[in-house]
């Protein structure tokens, strides 16, 4: 079953009860917003502290600028995702549902509501609806959950993890597995993803699970030119090299992240992108934590050095050391994540750092 192809339909649930975590956990079932955590393992773990007071977050912020997967099957499936939230509210006893939507994405958001206004289970008068603000950190499970409390959207340290406070957030695309998993007894067998860059057809494309990074990008009619490299899981993602990247199977556990597989063209400048995304990385910081305050600014700032103003030997060797130091010592994983996408700019694009020239136009990011 394909969860793009298939028409999205009205009909009564499905009745599940505890027990459906077991099929959940037999289903091998991983999170589709970037953490890849197995599913049923989460469930169980609200459940055990559920005593009908669980909340269920609906996760459709998607703050990655280059993701597009969570607002096309909000806007082309809401009934299935508000069938897997409704499955979760039964199984997890839970006494409210919060639909968490970027706050950009107005047709998502229309979509969602048009469907649960047709909706007549007891679970519709759970539901309340918060607006994500555009923020890259504001998709993070803490955030959701401080902006659905507090009405600020950053992150918050832990413990408590969300699971400790009863709380369920869930991408959109694993509440629409479930609730297939519900109805048929198994899931859909398929990954959504963002086709980005060099591509003949950029946007959102469903493949098989096992399916080569290669035979997607022939899927959505392939590169433009010659790519340079592949950027796999988006701006928390890790650049890869051509090869590597082809032979990649799409799957959760490959690090695929939010999903977003972006091609670079030979005709790019790969430093003066991975200095744009930087900074918009920088940009981003809840400014809670040292390392992603100061250490992020100062890797967004060495990358803008060197495409600005050319090869740096000092630069260089900052920014490798930099980028391992920030790692684990942030209050959020904004600061890991900003550096293991850098780390593997370094490695990737060794030869465009060290003979960089200043003759390149910086872009920003949109």
């Amino acid at each position: 079953m394909a969860l793009l192809d298939e028409a999205d339909v009205l009909a009564p649930l499905p009745r599940v009860g505890p027990h459906f975590i077991d099929a959940l956990e037999r289903s091998g079932l991983f999170g589709r917003g970037g953490a890849s955590f197995p599913t049923g393992t989460k469930w169980r773990a609200v459940t055990q502290r559920s005593r009908g007071d669980a909340v269920v977050v609906v996760n459709g912020s998607e703050g990655e600028p280059q993701s597009k997967k969570d607002r096309v099957l909000m806007s082309k499936r809401p009934h299935l995702i508000l069938d897997g939230a409704f499955i979760a509210a039964r199984v997890l006893r839970a006494r409210r549902i919060v639909l968490y939507i970027g706050d950009r994405h107005i047709a998502a958001r229309d979509s969602m509501l048009g469907a649960l206004a047709q909706r007549t289970e007891p679970e519709r008068g759970m539901v309340s609806l918060a607006a994500a603000p555009s923020r890259y950190v504001a998709g993070a499970e803490s955030a959701a959950i401080h902006f659905i409390n507090s009405g600020v959207a950053t992150p918050t340290t832990v413990p408590p993890y969300p699971f400790e406070l009863a709380t369920l957030v869930q991408n959109v695309e694993t509440l629409a597995h479930i609730a297939v998993l519900a109805r048929t007894g198994a899931i859909p067998g398929t990954v959504l993803l963002t086709v980005a860059g060099g591509v003949s057809r950029q946007g959102v494309i469903e493949v098989a699970t096992g399916t080569t990074i290669a035979e997607a990008i022939t899927h959505a009619g392939g590169p433009i030119e010659v790519p340079r490299a592949v950027l796999v899981g988006g701006y928390f993602g890790r650049w890869m090299e051509n090869d590597e990247a082809w032979r990649l199977p799409v799957a959760c556990e490959s690090g695929l992240g939010c999903g977003v597989v972006g091609i670079l063209p030979v005709s790019r400048c790969p430093v003066c992108d991975v200095a744009a995304i930087m900074r918009y990385l920088a940009g981003e910081s809840s400014a809670q934590c040292g390392p992603c305050f100061f250490g992020l600014r100062a890797l967004a700032e060495g990358c803008t050095r060197i495409a600005s103003q050319g090869s740096n030997p000092a630069d260089l060797r900052r920014l490798q050391r930099w980028a391992v130091d920030v790692r684990g010592r942030g209050a959020c994983k904004h600061p890991d994540g900003a550096a293991i996408f850098l780390s593997s700019a370094l490695t990737v694009f060794a030869r465009e750092f060290e003979q960089h020239r200043s003759d390149h136009r910086l872009r920003q990011i949109a």
